[in-house]
């Protein structure tokens, strides 16, 4: 066999991974019920994503435990190219901190892809709730005998420690309320089943745009530029909650590098198109880059933060 023809198969051998990626369809796992912030960003993407691969992406929703099953999922998935997982902050970071065993490691069992944009979770009050205002709703639950419930679209999630610091401040009983992601927990608000709720700004931010729910606090060091008149915590005393978190997209491990770069670089060009970036702006997303390295390094930050928080607060591991 000649030199020539030793190095085309050696060549071949190595692209196995993207074959399969482009000529099977490709999952998307989304870790939430349809109808929820993370299901939009992912059919958003999946449909631009669809275009710039030219491979049929289709978004399998897999809800329950806080995205913990569609994470098992991508961790039984085989490393072909042909599985994602589209996920935010607290699937990667927060399970991994607050379950004794949650059936997946990021570290051992995924590979980070790319992340695409940060966001803000937000405190919001249901339309029956008389108050229009944070400090307002804190009164109002005092003089309601001091006790409260507030939705949080899963248990053990910085929006549940959030209740539980809005409470111990106010010398209040904060009780949260978890759901099966925000679309539930949105639903009972709507039907003011629940006095408040807190979840991120994609979750909530069409609501509040038609006025059927209130935004009126937002995480981070600034106010989100899609609700410019909703204060952040830190402004309203409450600090603590300045960090914010991601979205990104995750592999199985093991999936070629060639295929986590081709999909990387599949997604820096969907963020940067105007029509898909104005989208997941009005959707209440930061959107910026962060190539698989900057994912990882971000995810470590975050969850040390979190770590420390979480120890702080007395929370022991279920």
């Amino acid at each position: 066999m000649s030199i020539s023809r030793r190095a085309t198969l050696a060549t071949l051998a190595t692209l196995p991974f993207a074959t399969q990626a482009q000529d099977k369809p490709i999952r998307l796992l989304v870790g939430f019920p349809a109808g929820g912030g993370t299901d939009a960003i992912a059919r958003l993407l999946g449909e631009a994503l669809q275009v710039s691969l030219g491979t049929t992406v289709i978004v399998e929703n897999k809800p329950g435990a806080g995205g913990q099953i569609a994470a098992q999922a991508l961790k039984a998935a085989p490393p072909d190219g042909t599985t994602l997982f589209i996920s935010h902050d607290h699937t990667i970071s927060i399970l991994p901190l607050v379950l004794k065993n949650p059936g997946f490691d990021p570290a051992k069992d995924f590979v980070p892809v790319a992340g695409f944009a940060t966001f803000a979770n937000a405190i919001a009050l249901s339309g029956g709730t008389p108050a229009t205002s944070l400090p307002d709703y804190l009164a109002w639950v005092k003089k309601q005998g001091g006790q409260g419930n507030v939705g949080v679209p899963a248990p053990a999630s910085v929006p549940e420690f959030l209740v539980k610091l809005l409470g111990e401040k106010n010398g209040l009983n904060l009780l949260s309320v978890p759901y099966r992601g925000s679309a539930p927990m949105v639903a009972e608000m709507l039907g003011n089943q629940i006095s408040a709720g807190v979840g991120s700004v994609p979750d909530l931010i069409t609501q509040h745009q038609q006025k059927k729910l209130r935004i009126v606090a937002v995480m981070g060091q600034q106010r989100q530029g899609v609700l410019p008149e909703v204060p952040t915590f830190s402004e309203l005393g409450i600090g603590g909650f300045e960090d914010l978190p991601y979205y990104g997209l995750f592999a199985p491990a093991s999936t070629a590098p060639a295929v986590v770069e081709r999909f990387s670089n599949a997604l820096a060009g969907v963020i940067a198109q105007p029509v898909v970036k104005a989208r997941l702006t009005e959707l209440g997303l930061s959107v910026g880059m962060m190539n698989s390295a900057q994912l990882a390094a971000r995810e470590r930050a975050y969850s040390a933060t979190w770590a420390r928080i979480i120890k702080a607060g007395g929370f022991q591991p279920q």
